[in-house]
């Protein structure tokens, strides 16, 4: 058998991507040395972005199992480097595009992410839950989907995907966001806490900051879509987004009782005051499906929380805003859907045929469908003349 060539290698690295920059190790000047014996065995060296990168096991295999597929490779001796401060300098200015300037990738005229804002009137009804099985939904649809858990007070996304003691790893003063074993990328302010049991108590100008920091200094790479999961209300976080983020698209959740149907109407509002568009309304905790019934009589329905929040919220915000608002889904109750949140296996992706998997991909279909709106994009277009 003939020995590899150094092409045949580094055509083989540059198949291996980062696991959380998600572009190709040759690609990010990660790949320092490659040598070659006579025999087939194969020695390099992969500079890690830093010391205590979480992912060296991830690198490790993927780079091993790489090169092995290589005809006449013998052998892989692997060693572990660690970039210098110069090229993580290198690395930051690449992952930026050459700009030196903080900026949010999403609000530029040229960004084809689509951005859906998760709000709610209140908190406890499901609105966190509904985001991150969104999420998954679309990522089991082919899709690159973001989360940015910015829900400041009730950080519970990370806890949610099975990576809430996870830190993200930081490239200069850029930031990595935390893979998933789905596929999505997630940061929240609870990541960046020095630890997972701090109090975040910070008011307006400390939110915003926090805000602009999960957007801007971190790395989300070419996403197709990103969640945000908002604090429940119309304060601070929630006028943030319509200033940094005004082309978000708003989808209000909520839950049958006439109490939250009321509140979440004020949020869909507060979207319409900052002048992003309301797609739709989710009503959870919709029904429970009667746990007596046979497989035939499921269409008893028990309606624990009351009935008709989601279709008023939908009715009203239609008739104030002037287009429609339609009810994107009813998510019954179910208690797979708390249990795979609290374990951090999402109901979508434990048990996809659960009635409210079924009725949560429907809506991240429809939301996925949806074209980039022209809503809060800049046009490029300045006048010449006075007519």
């Amino acid at each position: 058998m003939s020995t590899p060539s150094l092409e045949q290698v580094n055509a083989a690295l540059a198949t291996v991507n980062d696991p959380e920059i998600k572009r190709p190790i040759t690609d990010l000047g990660m790949v320092d040395a490659v040598t070659i014996d006579p025999d087939g065995t194969v020695h390099l060296t992969v500079l890690l972005t830093v010391a205590g990168c979480p992912m060296r096991d991830t690198i490790t295999r993927d780079v091993t199992a790489a090169v092995q597929r290589v005809p006449g490779v013998t052998g892989v001796d692997l060693q572990l480097g660690v970039m210098s401060a110069d090229q993580r300098s290198g690395l930051q200015e690449l992952l930026r595009g050459g700009q030196a300037q903080r900026e949010i990738p999403f609000a530029q005229p040229g960004s084809l992410t689509k951005v859906f804002a998760i709000a709610s009137g209140k908190g406890g009804v499901g609105k966190s839950s509904v985001t991150v099985n969104l999420a998954l939904a679309m990522a089991a649809q082919g899709l690159k989907v973001g989360i940015v858990d910015a829900d400041i007070y009730g950080h519970s996304v990370p806890a949610m995907l099975g990576v809430a003691d996870v830190r993200p790893t930081q490239v200069e003063d850029l930031i990595m966001p935390v893979p998933t074993p789905s596929g999505v990328s997630v940061i929240s302010i609870g990541m960046l806490k020095p630890r997972r049991d701090q109090v975040v108590a910070w008011r307006g100008p400390m939110l915003d900051r926090a805000l602009v920091q999960m957007l801007s200094d971190v790395y989300w790479g070419d996403l197709d879509v990103l969640l945000l999961d908002l604090p429940p209300g119309t304060g601070d976080v929630a006028i943030s987004l319509g200033q940094h983020l005004p082309g978000a698209e708003v989808v209000v959740v909520t839950t049958p009782q006439e109490a939250a149907a009321e509140v979440a109407e004020r949020a869909g509002t507060m979207a319409s005051m900052m002048h992003q568009r309301v797609v739709g309304v989710v009503e959870n905790m919709s029904y429970l499906p009667c746990p007596h019934c046979t497989p035939e009589g499921r269409e008893h329905r028990l309606e624990v929380f009351g009935s008709g929040g989601g279709d008023r919220v939908a009715e009203t915000l239609s008739a104030r805003f002037g287009y429609d608002v339609p009810v994107l889904g009813k998510v019954p109750l179910d208690l797979a859907l708390r249990e795979g949140g609290d374990a951090g296996r999402p109901i979508v992706e434990a048990d996809p045929a659960a009635a409210s998997a079924a009725v949560l991909t429907e809506i991240a279909t429809r939301l996925a469908g949806r074209g980039r709106g022209l809503a809060g994009m800049q046009l490029g277009l300045t006048p010449t003349s006075k007519f």
